[in-house]
């Protein structure tokens, strides 16, 4: 679970609900500072991990809003502000993909950069093999197109289970408990960040943590995928801190080299660069969306590049 570390919002974000064919999704969209060198350079659309929501990327609106871009960050269906069904169904892969087409579209700016976060990742992923068209570019952020490592699937595995048997309210504790490691949770994060942790649970669909936890366990190498896009000159980018957790650094660099995507490590970050090292990540993706074509991204594809240099 990413944990902002302020829910203020940045300059020029407006907090709703965006309307789109496949329903009403929650979102903060900042509009790019006009000041912003060069002047308005594209939208990128943002989607949040497993257990998280929209705010996880409070941190990055502002810098890339700084750099000329509009920044949407969503919450899927289900998740936190958005409404979701309770069925099963509503949950599966392709689902979830129509609803980020149908997002991007209704943005109303034409092809937008795509990034997702972890189990974002899977599902921006799979938006981009389902309409292409509809996107500039895909950036996975600490998400991999292999599957997750094996203590997160034993993680995985025990949330889902838990929220068969016990209450929602149950299980919250029982996690906050195991993420303090023997400390009193929530200690020395101010009560609002307390109070919004509790509430995005809260809010958020039985059904959607638990389709987004068979997601994880089951999804499908994308590898092939991805070279798919690449052959299609959609640039792809594999971005995470070198103290990812969540998915084995060697295989991500390995998918990487296979695939022709862009690889960047952001040094010293773990697995929410979007909550640790913002303005570090702002750079590199502007930088990734601003090479002019195509050919340009493969000349480093395959390279991985630290965030030091």
């Amino acid at each position: 679970m990413s944990k902002p570390r302020s829910l203020a919002l940045p300059p020029r974000t407006r907090t709703y609900r965006l309307s789109t064919v496949r329903g009403e999704f929650a979102v903060l969209d900042t509009a790019a500072d006009p000041h912003a060198d060069g002047g308005r350079r594209g939208t990128v659309l943002l989607l949040p991990g497993y257990t998280g929501s929209k705010e996880d990327f409070l941190g990055l609106l502002g810098p890339l809003a700084e750099a000329g871009y509009r920044a949407v960050a969503v919450d899927g269906r289900g998740q936190y502000e958005s409404p979701g069904p309770r069925g099963r169904a509503g949950y599966r892969r392709g689902a979830l993909a129509l609803d980020v087409v149908a997002q991007a579209a209704a943005l109303g700016d034409g092809p937008v950069h795509l990034l997702g976060h972890s189990f974002g990742g899977l599902v921006a992923r799979a938006a981009a093999e389902r309409a292409p068209d509809a996107f500039l570019s895909l950036t996975l952020l600490a998400s991999g197109p292999g599957r997750v490592a094996r203590p997160q699937r034993i993680r995985v595995r025990a949330l889902r289970v838990a929220l068969a048997v016990a209450s929602k309210e149950q299980v919250w504790r029982a996690t906050r408990w195991l993420d303090s490691r023997g400390e009193e949770p929530g200690a020395g994060d101010p009560p609002e960040l307390v109070g919004f942790l509790r509430r995005r649970w809260m809010r958020t669909r039985i059904a959607q943590l638990a389709g987004a936890g068979r997601l994880l366990l089951g999804d499908p190498d994308g590898t092939a995928a991805l070279r798919e896009l690449r052959e299609l000159r959609m640039p792809v980018q594999l971005v995470y801190g070198d103290e990812e957790t969540v998915w084995p650094v060697a295989e991500l660099a390995a998918a990487a080299a296979r695939t022709g995507a862009r690889h960047t490590v952001i040094a010293g970050a773990g697995h929410s660069p979007n909550v640790s090292h913002p303005r570090e990540l702002a750079d590199l993706l502007t930088a990734f969306w601003a090479a002019p074509t195509a050919e340009e991204n493969l000349l480093t594809s395959g390279n991985a590049v630290d965030a030091r240099s």
